[in-house]
């Protein structure tokens, strides 16, 4: 029995070592693009009834995320929305730190995060269209986590971003 117990404590104890060098020597590339060959990646798109200029100013707004993104939680932002400035939030049940990279008014957000096992880069691009706002979302996943369970990942990002895009809508278009 004690040799079991044993073993199973030795295991445990391997499998914790290797997921912490997973995560200390795990490096990413962050990049105003997202990376087209990581194993998670997609792009949605939605019809705003709203100028770019009003879903800027909701996007910008890190810390008010939650009151209309149900899928976030305690978004805290660093400082002003700008590039370099880093902000933490949960989402999906993972806790992630992010570093916006991109902040062109009524026009581009871009922002890239570092979770458990994971590490992402995020794209929003605003474009004025007859009245609308067509918001385009690009993101890629990568890490050891992403490539372990990509297809939970990928499912997961696709209805995350329809959810965040169309609670954007609902926010953007209220009078």
């Amino acid at each position: 029995m004690r040799k079991i117990i044993i073993s199973i404590v030795l295991f445990i104890v391997s499998i914790a070592l290797l997921i912490a060098g997973l995560e200390l020597f795990s490096s990413y590339k962050a990049s105003a693009n997202i990376n087209g060959k990581a194993p998670v990646q997609t792009i949605k798109s939605i019809a705003i009834k709203a100028s770019p200029e009003k879903i800027w100013t909701i996007m910008s707004k890190v810390d008010e995320w939650a009151q209309w993104h149900r899928d976030v939680q305690s978004p805290k932002i660093a400082g002003a929305f700008q590039p370099g400035t880093s902000f933490d939030w949960k989402s999906g049940g993972l806790t992630i730190h992010s570093t916006i990279h991109t902040a062109i008014p009524y026009s581009k957000i871009g922002w890239s995060g570092k979770a458990f096992g994971a590490f992402a880069i995020h794209n929003w691009t605003f474009t004025k269209m007859n009245g609308y706002t067509e918001v385009l979302v690009e993101e890629s996943m990568e890490g050891w986590l992403v490539k372990l369970l990509h297809r939970k990942f990928q499912t997961g990002l696709e209805q995350s971003l329809d959810t965040w895009l169309n609670n954007l809508k609902s926010e953007a278009e209220k009078q």
